[in-house]
């Protein structure tokens, strides 16, 4: 199973990393130009912590933004 948030479904999503050179029009330039495009993850920041579910204490993986709404209850 891939790491993702057990409260919220929040899991990684591609991107790229982009290049660019030259100076922008706003500052006189011609612009910029991309030279380059490599593709990556973005990765949710997960915390392995342990919550109480149904009446039991088990570990899981949630991301930070949930921990800091109140979403779910620490054991």
């Amino acid at each position: 199973m891939a790491r993702c948030c057990e409260v919220c479904g929040k899991q990684r999503i591609r991107g790229g990393n982009y290049v660019m050179k030259g100076i922008p029009k706003k500052k006189g330039g011609i612009g910029l130009h991309c030279t380059g495009n490599s593709k990556r993850w973005f990765k949710p920041n997960l915390q392995r912590i342990q919550i109480k579910k149904d009446g039991t204490v088990r570990r899981a993986y949630v991301c930070t933004a949930c921990i800091q709404k109140g979403k779910i209850a620490k054991a």
